[in-house]
């Protein structure tokens, strides 16, 4: 039997990257996926089409994750149109990253809103349905460098703090009820947005780590994929780092 089977998971930003690579390795668990995006856009519809392919319930949603009244929207027609929540992925994230003496307000305001807020919108409105049900596994995407911090993104660096502050009280809050919640802090992941560092600078990232290589999104979406599961039924309150021992 699939890890997920007969599960149903919202993951949010899951049109590309780490965020798509957990919604297509839960579908292979048997689990059906709502997954959210800011657009509905040609990568959302390829993505629900690729998510339907593996023989499970699919629908991708366009929502603003930093915004509470967007969000409760499209959790309320995720519930209509499934049924029940399992498992919710907060992946929805980005970087405007430079210094802090050239940071602008709006690039710290966005990256908080993102990244932050949206963890919190995504959250409250799901927990109604988990509270009924007793049941449900929260799983918020950090970061190594909210655990380590890094130079030039202290805006990113401290929503993904925040992540984890906030995930380990969300552990304590909703315990009684069956509900877990956990976070993963991924490192030196190959997707996109890494894409675009200079090739000098990704191999000095690689040298430095001791697994000489950065991770892939489909390795990120395995240890999501143990969250989700049964497997990690009493495993709450924990930062799973995914770094391949960069950050120790």
């Amino acid at each position: 039997m699939n890890l997920l089977e007969g599960k149903t998971a919202i993951v949010t930003g899951a049109s590309r990257g780490i965020g798509k690579a957990i919604a297509l390795k839960f579908a292979q668990e048997g689990c059906n996926v709502a997954f959210t995006d800011l657009f509905e856009d040609e990568n959302m519809k390829a993505t629900e089409a690729e998510l339907k392919a593996l023989g499970v319930e699919a629908k991708g949603y366009a929502s603003d994750a930093s915004k509470l009244d967007d969000t409760e929207k499209v959790v309320t027609q995720i519930v209509n149109d499934f049924g029940r929540i399992d498992v919710l992925v907060n992946n929805a994230g980005i970087t405007k990253d430079t210094l802090l003496m050239r940071m602008t307000e709006e690039q710290w305001d966005a990256v908080i809103n993102v990244n932050l807020k949206s963890v919190f919108n995504f959250t409250k409105a799901a927990q109604k349905t988990m509270l009924k049900q007793r049941s449900g596994s929260i799983i918020n995407l950090s970061s190594v460098v909210g655990v380590s911090g890094n130079a030039g993104q202290s805006n990113y660096s401290a929503s993904k703090a925040g992540i984890i502050g906030f995930t380990k009280s969300i552990a304590r809050e909703l315990g009684s009820r069956g509900i877990r919640s956990n976070a993963i802090a991924p490192g030196f992941i190959i997707t996109e947005m890494t894409a675009k560092i200079p090739e000098d600078a990704r191999k000095e990232w690689e040298a430095s780590i001791p697994l000489k290589r950065g991770g892939t999104p489909e390795e990120v979406a395995g240890v999501a994929t143990f969250l989700a599961s049964d497997l990690s039924s009493y495993v709450s309150g924990q930062v799973i780092q995914v770094c391949g021992a960069m950050n120790t």
